[in-house]
């Protein structure tokens, strides 16, 4: 009985010390981890949701750029902190989604290792093709490819990235065979294109549009089964492939057992700082559209996740490098 007495006490005591923490969060700032190097679309979704994320949290939050193995060793970081609330990361499709069915062993467990806060934004990616590249619409380009089998190459931000498996997809549906040459990060990849080094990239719209505006790229086609308001006069694969779509999403996770009212916090005042008419604004400008929703709704998203792009991963054969 008084063991009994003992195990209730200390379970109501360590209640009591989780509330008073999570109360008096956060104390210290808090860093925001990205995956990917700077240059990214997960890096600009990361620094245009910070500032206002650090003014609603009365902290300082420090993005911090820890790019490699394809986003792992970003989420691996984050996996193993204290489950504190000073340790988030911004997960990306490729590393939550993708990763378990490319890899027979991760460092890290996309469900059991990680608590979900919320999902905070989606997006089509887009066909971004170098100006001397003799293509300068998506029929041409077709075209351009078939007449060339084997001669054209395509970037991506690392092997079975959404921008791999895209390419895959459209090597099957239109019966082309691109080359697909791996990065480590898109900012790298992006940085060879625009310098004409490689002529063809499918890569996420907050750090391409710019290059597109520009004149130093050109964009011929986007992934999502509708046009983006961000780019209405670029159609999409799907107008030529019925069906094609393959879009990009990303999340906010905590490391597990970090304690609920720490992830209601962080939770609610994510979609605030997402709900800034500012913070919007210049995330629908490069193609974001941002999403809302609880934990729950996120972990159950990426247990979708997961299945759906097992099958795509098993039908393209990637495998990693």
């Amino acid at each position: 009985m008084k063991m009994t007495r003992n195990l209730i006490l200390g379970a109501a005591l360590l209640a009591a010390t989780t509330v008073a923490a999570a109360q008096s969060y956060p104390q210290r700032p808090v860093r925001f981890v990205v995956p990917y190097a700077p240059g990214g679309s997960t890096d600009t979704l990361a620094r245009s949701m910070g500032s206002k994320l650090s003014e609603l949290l009365g902290q300082q939050v420090v993005v911090d750029n820890r790019p490699g193995a394809n986003g792992d060793i970003g989420m691996t970081i984050v996996a193993r902190a204290p489950a504190d609330g000073y340790s988030i990361v911004l997960g990306y499709i490729a590393n939550i989604g993708i990763g378990p069915s490319l890899y027979e062993k991760m460092p890290y467990d996309p469900v059991k290792d990680f608590a979900p806060i919320t999902q905070v934004a989606g997006a089509s990616n887009i066909f971004v093709i170098h100006p001397s590249l003799p293509a300068k619409n998506f029929k041409e380009f077709i075209a351009y490819t078939k007449a060339n089998p084997k001669k054209v190459n395509f970037a991506s931000a690392g092997v079975a990235s959404v921008g791999h498996l895209t390419g895959e997809l459209l090597n099957d549906m239109a019966g082309i065979d691109m080359q697909h040459v791996p990065y480590k990060g898109s900012g790298q990849a992006i940085t060879d294109l625009v310098g004409g080094h490689i002529k063809v990239m499918i890569s996420g719209m907050a750090s391409t549009l710019p290059h597109v505006r520009s004149g130093k790229l050109v964009g011929i086609v986007t992934t999502g089964l509708k046009r983006t308001p961000a780019t209405p006069d670029i159609p999409t694969i799907a107008e030529t492939y019925p069906g094609f779509e393959s879009s990009s999403w990303f999340g906010v996770l905590a490391p597990a057992g970090t304690p609920r009212p720490i992830i209601n916090r962080l939770n609610a005042d994510i979609h605030k700082s997402l709900q800034d008419p500012a913070v919007a604004k210049r995330l629908a400008a490069v193609g974001f559209e941002i999403t809302y929703g609880t934990p729950e709704q996120f972990a159950a998203y990426i247990q979708t996740e997961i299945k759906k792009w097992a099958k795509v991963v098993k039908a393209s054969g990637a495998k990693p490098e």
